[in-house]
């Protein structure tokens, strides 16, 4: 943890808040990174003391403060430390409509239904093979 002042997508790559880097570069250049308050590029840099706010699904929204920089990964105990998380907790509503959606997803099996339950479908529908 050395650098002064490091890209955006690097920093959120090795601050482990993306799971790569080209997935940061996809979400800035997607509006979903402000830095200060203003949308940011990949190729911002930025500095101990900048706000990252990022835009997940849902509308969720992460707020850090940037405490350090690192060129190159490092361990995730040690990755922690290069930010301070201020994202409020979740009210009780967001946490029973995480909970809601969470039980959709799972009761919904992904894919095509296959022919089993597309005769079953047809059943329900009232239709015949």
């Amino acid at each position: 943890m050395a650098a002064e002042a490091e890209r955006l997508d690097l920093w959120l790559d090795v601050a482990c808040l993306f799971k790569t880097r080209s997935e940061a570069q996809r979400a800035c250049r997607g509006g979903k990174v402000d830095v200060n308050g203003a949308a940011a590029r990949p190729n911002r840099m930025v500095r101990p003391g900048d706000q990252i706010v990022i835009t997940r699904g849902g509308g969720r929204r992460l707020s850090v403060v940037v405490r350090a920089t690192a060129a190159h990964h490092v361990p995730k105990a040690e990755a922690r430390r290069l930010y301070e998380d201020r994202t409020p907790p979740p009210s009780p509503e967001e946490i029973e409509i995480r909970r809601f959606d969470r039980a959709m997803r799972a009761a919904d099996p992904p894919g095509a239904p296959d022919r089993r339950d597309r005769r079953l479908l047809r059943r329900l529908k009232g239709r015949s093979d």
